[in-house]
């Protein structure tokens, strides 16, 4: 495969995954100029790397330490993390030679393949997970698992208590729950199986 086919091959799946994927599902413009920029510029490092004598276990450190300086200087999602490493992976395909040819486009689809997957807005929908500071001092998780339940409607899966201040009165939480299935999802899923029977 020509460098000119990787590199535009590169271009595209850059594109697909800011544009098509990211973008429309996140909404963080920052994070864009973000993914572009380091593709871009993994490529032409990596590109450069390849044919110089320095090598490329030096130029992948480097890109190991940029990524968590920048991973370290902004709050990130998880989601945004993944999307940020595909980023990098894409350029270190597009600017490394691989063989056999092929390997690279099928690399670079799988990488957009388990974004569009992963990152599915129907995968997993009704789970959330958020941090809360409750308005009381809470000592027992069962107590505080049945207020987070009240105040979110749904079921709580997963708290980890974060702080206890029984001066002011106050409880941080981590919390993971699952909303309700909504009245016009059950249903649709109820004429659905009625349908196909």
């Amino acid at each position: 495969m020509s460098r000119s086919l990787v590199l535009a091959l590169d271009l595209a799946a850059i594109l697909v995954l800011t544009f098509a994927l990211y973008f429309p599902r996140h909404r963080r413009k920052g994070m864009v100029a973000a993914y572009l920029g380091t593709n871009i510029g993994v490529v032409a490092v990596a590109d450069a790397l390849s044919s110089s004598t320095v090598s490329a276990g030096l130029g992948l450190g480097l890109f190991g330490i940029l990524s968590i300086i920048r991973l370290r200087s902004d709050e990130l999602d998880q989601q945004e993390i993944a999307y940020y490493f595909a980023s990098l992976a894409l350029g270190l395909l597009a600017g490394i030679s691989v063989a056999p040819a092929w390997t690279t486009a099928a690399l670079m689809g799988a990488i957009l393949l388990a974004l569009y997957v992963g990152d599915h807005p129907k995968l997993f929908g009704r789970y959330r997970t958020q941090t809360l500071t409750l308005d009381a001092a809470y000592t027992d998780e069962a107590e505080v698992t049945g207020v987070l339940e009240r105040l979110l409607g749904g079921t709580v899966h997963q708290l980890t208590v974060r702080k206890v201040d029984l001066v002011n009165a106050s409880t941080v939480v981590d919390v993971t729950y699952e909303l309700p299935v909504l009245a016009e999802e059950r249903t649709t899923s109820a004429l659905t199986s009625l349908e196909r029977s």
